[in-house]
């Protein structure tokens, strides 16, 4: 099974999102998703499990979890904004759901792939609305097999959506290769 992972849209779902998303089987919204509408576009694309961010509107509060649990693949996931937590890290996270194999969390907009506990999957796919935090936007692709730990997939995509693809912080980058390193700032 194949996952699109997204968060912190605030209402901007870029063209390259379809593009990175085209062959998943199923969508998690880490919230912070703006218009409702924006949930219908992307059910376009594979079923959709959300849960609604500090930013969302009443109308998706009363349509949406806080936190989602789910079972895929054999796996216990935890869906939140984490927003909750002030400033969610994996390990607050853990700490709120030990029973959970993957949790997946928004709010910060910094990409992150990593394990706690040694068999816990933590994955922030980043923010992929608006530039903020001069982070690029991102989103997270993470492939599941019965009986194996969850893997992050993706290469980097122009356009500046770059899929979490690695155990540490996705690099920032503007081509179809993973580069190493952020490239310069314009004008530096």
């Amino acid at each position: 099974m194949r996952l699109g992972i997204i968060a912190d849209t605030h209402g901007l779902l870029r063209p390259e999102v379809f593009e990175v998303f085209r062959e998943v089987d199923h969508i998690l919204h880490a919230g912070d998703i703006g218009p409702a509408d924006l949930l219908t576009e992307l059910e376009a694309l594979a079923p959709v499990t959300a849960v609604y961010g500090n930013t969302d509107d009443w109308d998706l509060r009363t349509r949406l979890p806080q936190v989602a649990e789910l079972r895929l693949e054999g796996l216990d996931f935890v869906l939140t904004h984490g927003d909750q937590f002030g400033s969610p890290t994996p390990d607050k996270l853990h700490e709120a759901y030990p029973h959970a194999d993957v949790l997946i969390y928004g709010h910060t907009h910094r990409p992150l792939l990593t394990t706690v506990d040694l068999t816990v999957t933590v994955m922030n796919p980043g923010g992929a609305g608006r530039r903020r935090f001069d982070l690029l936007p991102s989103v997270g692709i993470m492939e599941l097999e019965s009986g194996l730990p969850p893997r992050a997939a993706g290469a980097a995509h122009r356009g500046g959506v770059t899929p979490v693809s690695s155990r540490r912080p996705a690099p920032a980058c503007r081509s179809w290769d993973p580069c190493p390193r952020r490239p310069p700032r314009p004008g530096r």
